[in-house]
């Protein structure tokens, strides 16, 4: 491994987190990602959380799985593979030699980053201001500066209206109608069309608003709040984008990975 010196510690591992993680792989940096004991992870086909679930998961060629403790996670990673672990206090793995952390939580605000918990302090989007909270902030908002990197200021502020994919933005999102249990009829990589019955949360149901591919699907039997991003529908209906890491995740993971070399570069 290239920089086996520089551990990373990601903190979540989601979509976009999976997006920074097969960037820092295929460039050579050990790993570990932290998340949550009950993931609430929407593109679970394409999401590092996943292993928390069902123990592994293959994406492209990231292979990850669920680690039992801070140590055997840090001989995963130093073995070449992406250990998952069901810990998101820092306080488990700070014995670890990390030297570099990444916030990929997505919260939109900062839970509980510091800028001197690590050598390098990373953060997404957001509720973050590169100085203050952080070392760098990545801009995750789609446009122009979608992935760049951010080392005085913050990045562009919470609209909190998802960006628009072929034409549709906010109605993409699917919510959850009540609090209760999620149970699904279809899958992830279903077409469907609109009015079609999708699932149910509690016994309301949930209905396709248009008609596309379900990208995403909380996993079943999730126990979610009323309003919660459980579902995920793009009208450009492309079945393999349920499955591969999306350009988005990709150009962020780019600026993280670039955020982290100026970094190094600098340290010569």
């Amino acid at each position: 491994m290239l920089f086996s010196k520089h551990l990373v510690i990601l903190r979540g591992g989601g979509d976009l987190a999976t997006g920074i993680a097969y960037r820092l792989h295929q460039a050579g940096f050990p790993l570990i990602v932290l998340e949550l004991a009950q993931p609430l992870v929407v593109r679970r086909k394409v999401a590092l959380a996943t292993a928390v679930l069902e123990g592994s998961i293959q994406i492209e060629t990231l292979y990850a799985q669920r680690a039992q403790s801070a140590d055997e996670a840090l001989q995963l990673a130093q073995s070449g593979k992406i250990p998952v672990l069901a810990a998101p206090e820092l306080l488990t793995i700070n014995h670890l030699p990390f030297t570099i952390l990444i916030d990929a939580r997505m919260a939109k605000r900062n839970i509980d980053t510091h800028i001197d918990q690590a050598e390098l302090v990373i953060a997404l989007g957001p509720g973050f201001t590169a100085g203050a909270d952080c070392h760098a902030v990545i801009e995750t908002m789609r446009g122009h500066t979608l992935g760049r990197v951010i080392w005085e200021g913050a990045a562009i502020p919470n609209t909190g209206t998802p960006g628009i994919v072929a034409g549709k933005g906010a109605e993409r999102v699917l919510r959850a109608p009540a609090a209760g249990k999620v149970n699904w009829r279809l899958e992830i990589g279903d077409l469907v069309q609109a009015g079609e019955l999708i699932g149910e949360v509690a016994g309301s149901s949930i209905i396709a608003p248009f008609a596309g591919v379900l990208r995403g699907l909380i996993a079943p039997g999730s126990e979610v709040p009323a309003g919660l991003k459980i579902g995920d529908l793009d009208a450009r209906a492309d079945i393999s984008a349920c499955f591969t890491i999306s350009e988005k995740a990709l150009a962020i993971g780019g600026g993280v990975l670039a955020a982290i070399l100026i970094h190094l570069n600098q340290q010569l």
